[in-house]
């Protein structure tokens, strides 16, 4: 059965798309014609221009597109969607955005304390990995699945302290802090571990654990968070019973792949991390050694 039977709405999204280019109208407003406004303002770089178009095309296609009904049908699907979701697109925006319009967020009085507490490394990896896993405890994911409320606040809370988990690593504000060399290393290595007992417990379990996988009347339920109620309320009469009619894979191996999926999403990420580090660290170690070659030889010419 194709999921063309959920409408246009359900697999476009067009109100979140719009919200997008709302958003993405004022951000490139307060960074041109409105950039003046803040103090300390530098013009926008093209890096930074296409890094905010990659992060919010990103965010359609994963929360907006059929991608996201997908993700409501199969776990492997949703896996994938909440990989890109925190491990990838908290990182583009966090650079792409000018650090005058950070400043102008977390200066704040009211902010900074408690951005500072929350950015410190040690509180942001076992926040964010902490949230995440308790997320995917089967009573706790299957309560929020169904319950709209509940889902978008805690999507909302896990976005959030994603930002968080990354800032110590990525971030170019002036005078903030951002982790280097070792540190920024043994950072990125911890969240792989933290994050390895949510994968192992969906990768080796002998039994689909998530409700709204594979129990008709609970996957309905989490379908309404997605497709208007008019839609879902019609297919339900035609005979739509679950989400087997539209995936071959047994629940387990859906399950299953959800997991080494996440798995190795979270490796290429942190992986393009290290290897950024290491070209940073060689980098910084040639010029130190061009200095120290030319002011040698300057002073044998002496």
């Amino acid at each position: 059965m194709s999921i063309e039977i959920f409408g246009f709405q359900a697999l476009w999204s067009p109100y979140f798309l719009i919200s997008l280019i709302v958003l993405t109208v004022l951000f490139f407003l307060l960074a041109t014609k409105w950039r003046h406004r803040f103090k300390d303002s530098e013009p926008l770089t093209r890096k930074q221009m296409v890094l905010f178009l990659t992060a919010i095309t990103i965010t359609y296609i994963v929360k907006g597109s059929p991608i996201d009904l997908l993700a409501h049908i199969m776990f492997s699907v949703h896996m994938i969607q909440m990989g890109i979701f925190y491990l990838l697109i908290p990182p583009l925006f966090i650079v792409a955005v000018p650090s005058y319009m950070w400043k102008a967020v977390i200066r704040n009085r009211f902010v900074r304390p408690v951005f500072r507490f929350f950015t410190l490394p040690i509180i942001a990896l076992i926040l964010f990995n902490g949230v995440f896993s308790f997320y995917h405890i089967p009573l706790v994911f299957d309560t929020i699945k169904v319950d709209e409320v509940l889902h978008a606040g805690y999507t909302a809370l896990l976005l959030t302290l994603a930002f968080f988990m990354w800032w110590p690593l990525v971030n170019q504000v002036e005078d903030e802090y951002r982790l280097s060399g070792l540190k920024k290393i043994g950072y990125i290595f911890a969240d792989g571990i933290l994050l390895t007992p949510a994968c192992a417990l969906i990768i080796f379990a002998d039994a689909p654990m998530y409700e709204t996988f594979y129990n008709g009347g609970a996957w309905l339920e989490a379908m309404a968070l997605c497709v208007p109620a008019g839609t879902l309320q019609s297919l339900s009469s035609l005979g739509l019973t679950g989400p087997e009619l539209f995936s071959n894979m047994p629940p387990l191996d859906d399950q299953q792949t959800g997991g080494v999926v996440m798995k190795i999403i979270q490796e290429i990420v942190y992986g393009v991390v290290l290897a950024q580090v290491f070209f940073e660290w060689y980098r910084r170690e040639k010029d130190e050694g061009d200095l120290l070659n030319a002011s040698y030889y300057k002073t044998e010419e002496v």
